[in-house]
């Protein structure tokens, strides 16, 4: 209805979980309004439940037969090397010490990691549908993350068993006893989960009122928080405190654990054996340095300067091919692993 004495009249149409508002300026009576100027009028669509678009991958059709075979064949590799190293150190009684009891949860970990990605982007180059629901992009957000840092959390603890190990021998079985190894990994299980949460709940409240167009081929927080107008300051306070909590203790950690090892190792007067002392953390070593230098690329540089590109490919990195790698690097350089694995085959040596 028109009225002469109102300069605005609002239209509110809802279709389930879009709500459309319309809001006409009246400079006259509506009649003698061309509505169809766009100057007249605007539309505000208020979509805070509706799917995001995972666009990662997408922009080259050419691809995406290469790149679903390379995946499933990197998925396959993955939870099978990983699966095999659990059943090894299960079923062999030699493997039942702290540093074992703690690559199998690694393992555990790198094939839950893998699957909470992976299948996801399988499915979006098969069918070319990319889209996922506001929920299902929160929850991949929360194991993703979850997993990410139980990940940070065990590569120190494993840190800090090489160093009891090397450092402090004669107390080795007193220091990392199974009540503290079971302490320690839950206490990883614990935090981790803990800080995800606190994460994916304040993301939960931001609005998408701009593109729901991710750039990459997973909930990832980055993207996320890029495409929120709402006010993010007090999450981003809270990402700086849960990275100085979850990133930087455990990496010093790390890098204390390798200081002491390294300057035992120097101690050693045979060449012999230093290589043998050393050879029991070169592969954790390994694993560590391939896990921060891919972390390192995507999220330590502000959120304004993240590019797209080099997050995708650090990001099929150690969501992909560091948890396919994992498996070999312990068990080509490891004797006692790749013993299990031939006596969990059936043949013997």
């Amino acid at each position: 209805m028109c009225n002469e004495y109102s300069h605005t009249l609002l239209v509110q149409v809802q279709f389930g979980t879009i709500s459309l508002e319309v809001s006409f300026t009246m400079c006259t009576k509506l009649k003698d309004m061309d509505i169809s100027e766009p100057s007249v009028w605007t539309i505000r669509n208020h979509t805070s439940s509706a799917d995001f678009l995972l666009l990662g991958f997408s922009e080259h059709p050419e691809q995406p037969p290469l790149l679903f075979g390379l995946f499933l064949g990197m998925y396959l590799v993955t939870v099978l090397g990983n699966l095999l190293i659990i059943l090894a150190i299960v079923a062999d009684q030699h493997l039942h010490t702290p540093m074992y009891f703690f690559l199998a949860n690694l393992s555990l970990i790198d094939t839950c990691f893998s699957c909470t990605i992976v299948p996801k982007v399988l499915v979006n180059i098969l069918t070319q549908h990319h889209t996922i629901s506001h929920t299902g992009c929160l929850v991949q957000m929360y194991f993703f993350m979850a997993l990410a840092l139980l990940d940070d959390f065990l590569l120190a603890v494993m840190a800090y068993d090489r160093y009891v190990a090397i450092c402090l021998p004669l107390h080795y079985t007193t220091i990392m006893c199974p009540q503290r190894c079971l302490l320690l990994v839950a206490a990883s299980w614990l935090c981790a989960h803990l800080l995800a949460f606190s994460l994916t709940l304040l993301m939960s409240q931001f609005s998408f009122c701009a593109s729901h167009s991710i750039p990459h081929f997973f909930c990832d927080l980055l993207p996320l928080l890029k495409l929120a107008c709402s006010d993010t300051q007090i999450f981003q306070v809270t990402v700086f405190a849960e990275a100085a909590l979850s990133g930087v203790v455990p990496l010093a950690c790390v890098l204390v654990s390798y200081a002491h090892i390294m300057h035992t190792i120097l101690k050693v007067p045979s060449a012999g054996g230093k290589h043998k002392v050393f050879s029991t953390c070169g592969s954790h070593l390994t694993v560590v340095t391939l896990f921060y230098g891919t972390l390192f690329l995507v999220y330590f540089q502000p959120s304004y300067s993240y590019s797209a590109d080099i997050g995708m490919v650090a990001s099929v990195v150690y969501t992909m091919v560091t948890p396919m790698l994992n498996p070999f690097i312990y068990s080509l350089r490891n004797r006692d692993i790749k013993g299990a694995l031939w006596r969990l085959s059936g043949w013997r040596r």
